[in-house]
């Protein structure tokens, strides 16, 4: 059986994992990128907490020694249902069975201004983008005279109250208390406001109440500003335009308020839900098709507990892929198709942190909450787990150490593109 999973996201890559050396399976395993992204410390990145290569872990590393899986390296352009075949950027691909792991995308509304003058947070390359966004302003402001000029330097909009904007909020508010004054003792901090703006009545509304309440009491702890039942409606680059018609002047705006799914071409809209998600049935067998499946944030699946859909978590694209991977093998021994595992989401909790020894965890059965700095020991430690090989985990845990005994972090780095012509010109 010749699978082709496009993704290497939570889901794409734990299923070939799963069918990895596995007898009567050809794996081919496609990505734009070489290297398997942990999205949950993208923050941590964008802040200057971990480096790059602390979340990411090449692809072809994890399958040196298969005999089974191989990675493509390239953009997939349109699906070909009715040939068995996708089309990329570099060649087409036939298949027997295609699954679709490429996850969602920022989603702007349809926002032009948006998408052109705001951060996104969705890659390893974004969240370094909004490292260098923001060294490179401080690094500018100390020859700014106008005030409001520099005001608009020092502000920074965060736009989503999820569990992204919640931590990079936070992340951010320890940077401007603990690290910012010591690089540049010549700035006032005291003028760095940091505005959390959510569309609803309350932070992390996934969550539990308590977990909500909470975290926007630890935000404003740490300094934040957090406007709630506070809508976008434009941005220029210069100022954020609020529905209510206020203005914050920001350079910097960093959007995690919303993501919608990465659907490519060759699928006709009636399979396409809201969120731009493909409906699946409960073996995330996507509607209509016999052989193309749908994992994760891309795939769309109504169960008897989420009547309106799973949530977008990594916990549910690996389960699936746990689910379909089982149900393959079935199907590669021409097993009774009845037999096949009907998919049921198993929540096991859910966590979000905001800084150093402040995170909230909610674990549905027994129904638990912690708050504070026992929920931050879990945090780490799920997350410690879940990274991708053991030089990551060890690296990640060692500037965990070292950012918690000394407040501090030694990767502000500004990397700047050289250009050998300038350079011998200019000489």
């Amino acid at each position: 059986m010749k699978v082709v999973i496009v993704g290497a996201g939570f889901g794409g890559l734990r299923l070939a994992r799963k069918l990895n050396n596995k007898p009567g399976f050809e794996v081919i395993l496609i990505d734009r990128f070489n290297y398997h992204q942990f999205q949950p410390l993208f923050y941590q990145v964008a802040t200057a907490g971990l480096d790059a290569s602390n979340i990411s872990f090449p692809l072809r590393k994890v399958f040196q020694k298969s005999k089974n899986v191989r990675i493509r390296l390239c953009n997939l352009s349109e699906v070909v249902p009715s040939e068995n075949k996708i089309i990329t950027d570099v060649e087409e691909i036939s298949y027997d069975v295609l699954v679709l792991a490429t996850g969602a995308d920022t989603n702007f509304f349809g926002n032009n201004n948006l998408a052109a003058h705001s951060f996104p947070m969705k890659s390893t390359v974004e969240a370094l983008q909004i490292r260098h966004r923001l060294l490179q302003l401080y690094e500018k402001a100390h020859s700014v005279k106008d005030e409001e000029a520099y005001q608009q330097m020092m502000n920074i909009v965060v736009v989503g109250g999820g569990p992204t904007g919640v931590e990079v909020s936070g992340a951010l508010a320890e940077m401007k208390k603990y690290v910012l004054p010591k690089d540049f003792p010549e700035l006032d901090f005291s003028k760095m406001n940091i505005y959390l703006l959510e569309g609803t009545d309350k932070t992390l509304s996934a969550m539990s109440a308590k977990s909500s309440n909470q975290s926007e009491k630890y935000l404003k702890k740490l300094g934040v500003d957090v406007m709630t039942n506070t809508l976008v409606k434009n941005y220029d680059g210069e100022n954020v335009q609020l529905q209510n018609g206020k203005l914050i002047p920001a350079l910097t705006v960093i959007w995690a308020a919303g993501v919608k799914g990465n659907i490519p071409a060759g699928f006709q809209n009636t399979i396409i839900a809201k969120g731009n998600r493909i409906k699946t049935d409960r073996h995330c067998l996507v509607e209509g098709y016999n052989n193309i499946y749908a994992l994760g944030d891309l795939g769309y699946m109504e169960t008897p507990k989420f009547p309106k859909g799973l949530p977008q978590v990594a916990p549910v694209a690996m389960q699936q892929a746990d689910l379909l991977a089982g149900n393959l093998r079935l199907i590669e021994r021409k097993s009774n198709p009845d037999k096949q595992y009907e998919f049921e989401y198993k929540d096991k909790g859910s966590m979000a942190t905001v800084g150093r020894n402040l995170a909230v965890v909610d674990i549905p059965k027994p129904k638990l909450h912690f708050g504070g700095f026992f929920a931050w020991l879990i945090w780490m430690g799920l997350h410690l787990m879940l990274i991708v090989g053991v030089k990551n985990r060890f690296f990640v845990f060692l500037n965990w150490l070292y950012n918690y005994i000394t407040y501090d972090q030694n990767l502000r780095l500004i990397f700047k593109e050289f250009n050998r012509n300038e350079e011998i010109k200019a000489s």
